[in-house]
């Protein structure tokens, strides 16, 4: 019990049993035993609240973890959705404009669309 063997318990019994006498040893053995009783009860009911405490802290710690992966799973999803969609954005910003270098060089839509250099067309001409 509380590390008390039997030789223990029959000296306890046996210095209760002088002081208290063979008349009121009964009476205080049962006060005791009611007491102890009590006290047990007292006990196990403080336990139970303590352990449906822990119990509700326990889920709510849960359920906080698993609402921060279920987030942190979207955020994450929706940083996977957007960079293709920022990549094909890029691309679509990166396009010619219509008409604004789109001929292939070398072509005559080229030829046509670049300004001659100041000194290109002289040094053509005086060649020819």
């Amino acid at each position: 019990m509380f590390g008390i063997g039997m030789p223990e318990m029959v000296v306890i019994l046996v210095v209760a049993l002088i002081v208290l006498g063979p008349r009121r040893l009964p009476e205080v053995a049962r006060a005791l035993g009611k007491g102890l009783a009590e006290f047990r009860k007292v006990t196990g009911d403080v336990n139970k609240e303590l352990d449906a405490a822990r119990a509700m802290i326990e889920a709510e710690a849960r359920q906080h973890e698993a609402d921060q992966r279920r987030k942190s799973r979207e955020k994450a999803l929706a940083e996977a959705q957007a960079a293709p969609a920022a990549v094909a954005g890029t691309a679509a910003d990166a396009s010619p404009v219509e008409g604004e270098g789109t001929a292939a060089p070398g072509s005559a839509t080229a030829a046509a669309s670049t300004p001659p250099s100041p000194g290109a067309a002289g040094e053509g001409e005086a060649q020819a």
